[in-house]
């Protein structure tokens, strides 16, 4: 069973098209089906019911697809184990990281370790957290750096690296600025915009208000903080933001009885063993250097 028919498999089956699986894989169409085709030969059985332009797991292919997943993860990890023998901090190391996090918090991060370990090729992904956790549990993304979830999955470990508190926001003309005594109720009554649900982000203001019981006003969602923000500041409407992100052009509304903080941090497999360059750049996130 070639590795290689294995990892077409496996992205044909995550992408759900053969066009999608050959971009992922750097490789032609039909390369592709050639290896899908090889490996549905070896096994003497379709792995896919091609249904009009649909791509479907049959029975067989459901039942391979965690299992060829499995087959590459024990491959990569005994590679590292093998290379870890040494304490050269060297080799590819593939991450994934939110937009937010990679604006805002890695820069100084990367700078060091790229300056510390030069013959590490970083392979940096920008993905939402939530995805980068699923590139983590697929052997996708050996480290995702992420807000981390409230309720993980026991495929992962989390380690935290930065608290990031979170804080009603909005542009300095909204009716709510500068009021004393603003509560829950009083921001129900106006537009919000939030990030999307499903979102790790999303889900710390769901826990915070289900005590309260109180239905907010959405009128807008999406997954980019930096584009949340440029809505709050023209009037759209109040959001939940990091408070990282206050500038001059929104202000925060105290709403006493919100509290509420997101953890950001490294997110990793449990069977996995760690790279010596994903171990130094873990190393590096919790120590970094500090700037004088």
């Amino acid at each position: 069973m070639e590795l290689d028919n294995l990892k077409a498999f496996i992205q044909v089956a995550e992408q759900g098209s053969f066009s999608r699986a050959a971009e992922k894989l750097f490789i032609t169409q039909s390369a592709v089906s050639k290896r899908v085709s090889s490996l549905e030969s070896s096994l003497n059985t379709p792995l896919f019911d091609r249904i009009g332009h649909k791509i479907i797991l049959t029975e067989a292919g459901r039942k391979l697809l965690p299992r060829a997943r499995h087959i590459l993860l024990e491959v990569e990890d005994s590679k590292r184990a093998v290379a870890n023998l040494t304490d050269t901090v060297s080799g590819p190391l593939v991450i994934g990281t939110s937009h937010h996090i990679g604006l805002h918090r890695m820069p100084p991060v990367l700078r060091q370790f790229t300056r510390e370990y030069p013959d590490v090729q970083l392979d940096i992904r920008f993905m939402d957290s939530e995805e980068a956790c699923i590139g983590v549990i697929h052997g996708d993304l050996e480290l995702g750096i992420a807000t981390l979830p409230l309720s993980p999955d026991p495929g992962l470990d989390l380690t935290p690296v930065w608290h990031d508190p979170l804080a009603i926001m909005a542009n300095h003309e909204h009716p709510l600025v500068g009021k004393k005594n603003v509560r829950t109720k009083d921001l129900a009554r106006h537009n919000a915009i939030l990030p999307a649900t499903g979102t790790f982000t999303r889900e710390v203001l769901e826990q915070t208000l289900k005590p309260m019981n109180i239905e907010l006003n959405v009128g807008m969602s999406t997954n980019y903080l930096e584009t949340i923000k440029m809505l709050v500041s023209v009037g759209l409407g109040w959001s939940v933001l990091p408070q990282s992100m206050l500038d001059r052009d929104i202000c925060m509304i105290d709403v006493r009885e919100l509290k509420m903080e997101r953890t950001l941090g490294v997110v990793s497999h449990t069977q996995r063993t760690p790279s010596n360059a994903a171990r130094a750049l873990l190393k590096t996130l919790q120590h970094p250097e500090k700037v004088t």
